[in-house]
């Protein structure tokens, strides 16, 4: 029986589901969501935390400022909780309500800008309200997850190596793409310990990280309106883009079987399977996608009829199915 003291010492690190039966693919998928914070993002806002006041740059005076789109500001949410020191943390409208009533419960301040950049989306707005705030007091640090190789590290000496433990003939992996934290640090401890994986990256549609054209997007997590400066695509194999209504048509699918899982998992394992489709057709190699979060989040949006209606149209008739 685990003892813990602080709420990022817990997270199930070896869990995966065995979806064969459910989208008739070979694929494992490695579950992230099972700690305090309730996403992979947990490994990276740790990594991130803790090289800063290593480093000095954090101090009990601080106020730690990020950009996030729900997840990576949860997990500052309970870190910084965790160390008592103030968050806080700059989102848009796409941020689920629940995702922003976790962040307030555990002290945090929220603010939603809501100005689009010249893609149409929020990431550039969010990223100047960031830098107008560090600008205006030294009190605040950014963390800036979508340049900090504490990102990708975190994945490197963490999610990497877990799965390669477990699976030690690994042909493919596939992993969503947002900052890329978890997809650079995983693709370059495979490539750097020599082992002869298949990287692949999975983004939506709407895209612009790797030379999408840019489009409305409404599900949270995958996709960017701005290149994260982390990716650097000479360690990725292959990339899938998944369209949002496949992302909505596979959460449900899996919701069908019981496994209730957010955004971000329904576009990795919709582009996994139509790679592993198109790839290896009838036949069954070892694969493992990772699963950034869980499904409780999102009931009010890719789960709830009305949302999908207001969004996706006809699409809502899925939930009737």
């Amino acid at each position: 029986m685990p003892i813990i003291t602080s709420p990022q010492d817990f997270n199930v690190d070896d869990l995966y589901v065995d979806l064969r039966h459910v989208i008739e693919r070979p694929l494992y998928l490695k579950c992230e969501g099972f700690n305090f914070a309730g996403s992979v993002k947990l490994k990276a806002a740790a990594a991130m935390v803790e090289a800063a006041v290593r480093e000095g740059a954090i101090t009990p005076e601080s106020i730690i400022v990020e950009s996030s789109s729900g997840n990576l500001g949860i997990a500052l949410s309970l870190i910084a909780a965790s160390r008592g020191l103030r968050f806080v943390c700059v989102t848009d409208p796409r941020c689920n309500a629940a995702s922003m009533r976790v962040m307030r419960a555990l002290g945090a301040e929220v603010r939603v800008v809501s100005g689009t950049d010249a893609n149409g989306g929020y990431l550039g707005g969010r990223i100047k309200y960031v830098q107008e705030l560090c600008a205006e007091d030294a009190r605040y640090v950014w963390l800036n997850q979508y340049a900090n190789r504490n990102n990708w590290l975190a994945h490197y000496s963490g999610t990497a190596p877990a799965i390669d433990r477990e699976f030690p003939d690994l042909e493919v992996l596939f992993v969503g793409a947002g900052t890329t934290g978890t997809l650079m640090g995983c693709a370059r401890y495979f490539r750097e310990h020599g082992r002869p994986v298949t990287i692949v990256a999975v983004d939506a549609v709407g895209s612009v990280t790797f030379g999408g054209i840019p489009e409305r997007r409404m599900v949270p997590g995958l996709g960017t309106s701005s290149k994260p400066a982390l990716v650097d695509e000479a360690y990725i194999d292959d990339v899938v883009h998944v369209p949002e209504t496949d992302t909505i048509r596979t959460v449900h699918a899996l919701a069908a079987r019981g496994f209730l899982f957010g955004g971000s998992t329904g576009t990795v394992v919709s582009g996994a399977s139509r790679w592993l489709a198109e790839k290896y057709p009838g036949e069954d190699p070892i694969a493992v996608a990772i699963a950034p979060d869980l499904g409780e989040r999102y009931l009010d949006s890719l789960y709830e009829e009305s949302w999908v209606r207001e969004h996706f149209g006809d699409l809502a008739a899925i939930l009737g199915d």
